[in-house]
C-alpha cells in the first residue's frame, strides 16, 4: 500500500510538474526577416523568445570589420526579441560562434555596445568556419518576455 501511494504521488508530481512546463510555441518572424523551409529567426516558448543565430555579413559591406558585423548580427537580434515582446535588456544567453579568435576583442567592444551593464551569460566558442562565405561572427541568444 504505501508502495502505491508513493507512485500515486510520484505520478502527480509528474504530471503537475509537466503539465507546467508545456507551453505554446509560436514563430517569431519580425519585420524584413523571414522564415524557411529549415529556420525560423526566433521562437516563442512560454516566456522565453529563442533568437536563431544571427549573421552580420552585408553584401553591401563584404569586407567588414568584425565590430561592424557583431553590430549587424546583435541588431538583427534585438529585432527579433523585439517582434516578441522583449528587450535587448531582458537577454539572458548568447553564444557567440567566431571563425577568427583574434577577433574576439573586437566583438567584445561591439559586444558591449548592447550589453553596457549586467550583460548575459555567455559562451564564445571559435569554428572553422560559418555557413555563409566570408562571415565572420554569427550570434544566437535568447531572452525572458516580461510579464505584461
Amino acid at each position: 500500500m504505501r508502495t502505491s501511494f508513493i507512485l500515486a504521488t510520484c505520478a502527480v508530481l509528474f504530471t503537475s510538474t509537466l503539465g507546467a512546463q508545456v507551453a505554446p510555441r509560436s514563430q517569431v518572424i519580425p519585420e524584413g526577416q523571414r522564415a524557411s523551409a529549415t529556420l525560423t529567426p526566433g521562437i516563442r516558448f512560454g516566456d522565453i523568445v529563442y533568437a536563431s543565430g544571427q549573421l552580420g555579413t552585408s553584401r553591401d559591406d563584404p569586407n567588414a570589420t568584425i565590430q561592424n558585423e557583431t553590430r549587424r548580427a546583435l541588431e538583427a537580434t534585438k529585432k527579433v526579441f523585439e517582434a516578441a515582446g522583449t528587450t535587448m535588456a531582458q537577454t539572458i544567453k548568447c553564444t557567440v560562434f567566431l571563425i577568427n579568435v583574434a577577433d574576439f576583442g573586437g566583438m567584445n567592444e561591439a559586444y558591449r555596445e548592447f550589453f553596457p551593464t549586467s550583460p548575459p551569460a555567455r559562451s564564445t566558442v571559435v569554428i572553422a568556419a560559418l555557413v555563409v562565405p566570408g562571415a565572420k561572427v554569427e550570434i544566437e541568444c535568447m531572452a525572458a518576455i516580461p510579464p505584461k
